[in-house]
């Protein structure tokens, strides 16, 4: 993008590319937690006791690939998953469940929805400090999806193990993008560039999002071409 571009210009350009990319990125997220938690909390819970509910768990995954477009299999996965989340609200079937449900209903732009699941998910019982802080920045998504911009900033801040800075940093940026605070959305950017630079992490779309609000910034592991100068030897 063109770092000619003005402040407005440059806001627009990347509100529309959140737009436009943002529910799919959520949804991969989404899909790897689920993915990640339902297998972590499963390794502890006794097979015999949790195989039924994890069953019902993986059918629910399954209805929920098939929903698009029919609302009574909407209706019919909601009521499946209350049941599941009644039966044990603390379970580790639970809260995949919630996750599931959380990632259905963004991908419906149900982002208050999606909240709702999610808050469900925060105020079990289950205490893993890293499955907390992933559901404040998913929390952080969906309120910023509604323009809740304060409630977003504020399920930011309460992200503060380190492993989860330069995301946290980079939803931060988006927030500030939205409220037209540029200088502030530099700054959270910026602070997400370092880290993933830093720790050698996947970073293209943060670049983008970079020079989209005018921050021109170089990535040590591209190589830049070598520009020979002719020397006129007349």
């Amino acid at each position: 993008m063109s770092a000619s571009l003005s402040e407005e210009e440059q806001l627009e350009g990347l509100k529309s590319f959140t737009k436009k990319y943002g529910s799919a990125i959520i949804s991969g997220i989404l899909i790897a937690l689920i993915a990640f938690f339902g297998w972590e909390y499963w390794q502890k819970k006794n097979l015999a006791e949790s195989q039924m509910q994890t069953a019902k768990v993986q059918q629910l995954m399954d209805d929920a690939r098939n929903v698009q477009g029919n609302p009574n299999a909407m209706t019919e996965l909601t009521e499946a998953a209350d049941k599941i989340v009644k039966d044990d609200p603390d379970s580790a079937q639970a809260i995949q469940t919630q996750f599931v449900m959380a990632k259905l209903a963004y991908d419906h732009g149900d982002y208050a929805g999606a909240e709702k699941a999610l808050k469900k998910v925060e105020n079990s019982k289950v205490k893993d400090n890293g499955l907390t802080q992933i559901v404040k920045l998913r929390l952080a998504y969906a309120q910023l999806a509604q323009n809740k911009y304060d409630d977003a900033l504020k399920s930011l801040a309460l992200v503060t193990d380190p492993a989860f800075k330069a995301t946290a940093d980079e939803v931060r940026g988006d927030v500030y993008v939205a409220k037209n605070d540029v200088e502030n959305a530099k700054k959270a950017y910026r602070s997400a560039w370092d880290t993933l630079i830093e720790r050698k992490q996947e970073r293209q779309i943060l670049q983008i999002k970079l020079e989209s609000v005018g921050v021109l910034v170089d990535d040590p592991e591209i190589e830049r071409p070598i520009l020979e100068t002719q020397v006129d030897e007349s």
